[in-house]
């Protein structure tokens, strides 16, 4: 039997899982749709892991994105890290001399900075959806187009339309504009690439110091045409890692190899029921709200507070 090790990206969108041996090498990976169910996305993607890892050992479970407290709740993790961190980790580790990690994900996008290994600055949009993979998703069923059609359409255009990029709304009226005058729609996907990266740089990277070799992460890098454009404007090549879409999870599963001891609750305990609660904490003037994790109506974790009162997930990091 050998060992494994998880890791787990809870994010607003989507939730990945991915499992790697000793030696990083990936043997199972899940990309899930939250849907609004974390809970859920959590258990379906834990579930999914089970078959393929039969005669496996869990050794360590690392957790990150905007749920990674819930999911290491749920899973017993033993690392529980921002996304910066695990992405970062992951991007190393495809090319250890990373200077800029480009990460567009559903709702969000991020630009980390590295220099020598060590991650020295950051920068997140989570305002507009204008630079963003829900952006695209819309506007690809506006043209009544599949998703995976977007980036090679892209790059057959020989005139891109130019299309306003810095506001979702605006950006969405002025395609439907090229559309009525009768632009071509390769030409109307190529310009809402380039929107969406000058949105990127001009949001995003604006003020950062973008030094190849570029990691372009997350599910947009699937788009081609996203990953030209962004090699067009910076000069230099973007590489898009195989496990792209899921290098949260990728990086979360890394930092777990370094676990003593693990924590993991078994691929059981995630066909237990699940419930969260929330209550308002009266010890002080902060009022902060803590979140209660039930498991078979026993509280298994609490979390939320800053005083640490009500504290009690085990896991380490932040």
């Amino acid at each position: 039997m050998s060992n494994v090790f998880l890791g787990i990206d809870v994010g607003s969108v989507s939730t990945n899982l991915v499992a790697i041996d000793k030696d990083g090498s990936v043997l199972h990976s899940s990309y899930i749709m939250t849907a609004g169910r974390p809970i859920d996305a959590v258990q379906k993607a834990v579930r999914g892991a089970e078959e393929p890892l039969a005669g496996h050992r869990v050794v360590g479970a690392g957790t990150t994105g905007s749920g990674r407290t819930l999911a290491a709740a749920m899973v017993g993790a033993d690392v529980v890290k921002n996304e910066i961190t695990a992405h970062a980790v992951a991007a190393l580790a495809v090319e250890p001399r990373a200077c800029t990690i480009i990460e567009i994900g559903g709702q969000d996008s991020k630009l980390i900075i590295i220099n020598d290994g060590i991650v020295v600055d950051f920068a997140m949009n989570t305002v507009c959806a204008a630079g963003t993979g829900s952006f695209l998703d819309r506007q690809a069923a506006r043209l009544d187009l599949p998703i995976e059609e977007f980036g090679r359409l892209a790059l057959m255009s020989k005139s891109p339309v130019r299309i306003a990029g810095r506001c979702a709304v605006f950006a969405e009226s002025d395609m439907v504009h090229k559309q009525q005058i009768g632009c071509k729609t390769e030409d109307i996907v190529r310009g809402l690439c380039q929107a969406l990266v000058r949105n990127y740089l001009n949001n995003v990277a604006k003020g950062k110091n973008i030094m190849p070799p570029v990691l372009f992460q997350g599910g947009v890098a699937a788009n081609e045409g996203m990953r030209r454009v962004f090699e067009e404007v910076l000069g230099c090549q973007v590489i898009v890692p195989e496990h792209h879409k899921v290098m949260g999870a990728l990086g979360a599963a890394m930092l777990a190899t370094h676990a003593k001891r693990t924590r993991f609750r078994g691929f059981e305990a995630l066909h237990r029921s699940f419930t969260s609660q929330g209550f308002e904490c009266d010890g002080c003037a902060n009022a902060c709200e803590v979140v209660a994790l039930l498991m078979d109506g026993v509280t298994v974790a609490r979390w939320g507070g800053r005083c640490g009162r009500w504290e009690s997930v085990e896991a380490a990091g932040s």
